[in-house]
């Protein structure tokens, strides 16, 4: 029971570590009420901030992408219990996070600047829009999973762990990463775009690009047919209708990346 209760605490203490994390990094990419955000002046020499920058996001896009790996979790498993190895990783991300903002080191210069306060309006709505996205796509495909509250839950109360199954909730039957084009709407939707900025959103565009490769690899190796039929179907982040079903799956019902919980890529603010 002291271990059971001990694993509950540290998981509910990591999903508190990365729900502040997550909030801090809303105002840190909109500049919205922190005294360290990602666009400002530049504070020294352009290469070195650029090489800063740019290590700190290779950083966070390594910890990501070799924790969701399979081989990975396999050995990690090894030495951190079962039962907190998602909320181990929920804790390592939004650690890899919080250094990025902490560290950044902004770049100043301007790519371009919407000053119409229509344009700025559109612009600042899709910047929410793309984070509810994120938020309610997490809510989808089981936001306690995800973050690895049910996991500690479940082990506290002795109840098996339940594999996630296929699902086609909302979003899902438009696009097969309607979370990761939420972050990619969140990240370009800036009525003022830096130099900051846009090595930002260019370098998270390329990892979300890459990382959908390694998941969709996963859960291809996971799921089968189901989901290779899923994603003839349906488009990866464009939305758009979906395909005709080529075949049936065996439950009636296309596939859809609930399993990603399971068989994660990485994504920012602690979401594989």
């Amino acid at each position: 029971m002291l271990e059971r209760l001990a694993f509950l605490t540290y998981g509910l203490a990591c999903y508190l570590v990365f729900l502040a994390t997550f909030l801090y990094a809303v105002a840190f990419v909109g500049g919205i009420g922190v005294a360290r955000a990602l666009d400002g002046r530049a504070s020294g020499p352009l290469l070195v901030a650029v090489g800063i920058d740019t290590a700190l996001l290779g950083l966070f896009a390594v910890q990501h992408s070799v924790m969701a790996r399979r081989w990975f979790k396999e050995r990690w498993t090894r030495i951190v219990p079962e039962a907190i190895e998602r909320s181990t990783f929920v804790l390592c991300a939004s650690l890899a996070l919080a250094l990025l903002m902490w560290q950044w080191r902004p770049l100043g210069g301007s790519v371009w600047r919407v000053n119409d306060p229509a344009g700025r309006a559109t612009l600042w709505t899709l910047f929410g829009l793309g984070w509810t996205t994120v938020l309610v796509c997490t809510l989808l495909i089981d936001h306690l999973e995800l973050f690895g509250v049910r996991q500690v839950w479940n082990r506290f109360v002795g109840r098996p762990h339940v594999a996630p199954r296929f699902v086609t909730p909302g979003p899902y039957r438009l696009v097969r990463h309607p979370l990761y084009l939420g972050f990619l709407l969140a990240f370009w939707a800036t009525p003022q775009m830096t130099l900051s900025h846009l090595l930002f959103a260019s370098a998270t565009t390329a990892y979300i690009l890459l990382a959908i490769q390694f998941e969709e690899r996963d859960l291809v190796r996971v799921h089968g047919r189901l989901y290779e039929e899923y994603r003839q179907r349906v488009s990866m982040l464009v939305p758009l209708p979906p395909r005709p079903r080529v075949a049936a799956d065996h439950g009636g019902r296309a596939a859809t990346p609930r399993a990603a919980i399971d068989a994660r890529s990485s994504g920012p603010c602690g979401v594989r």
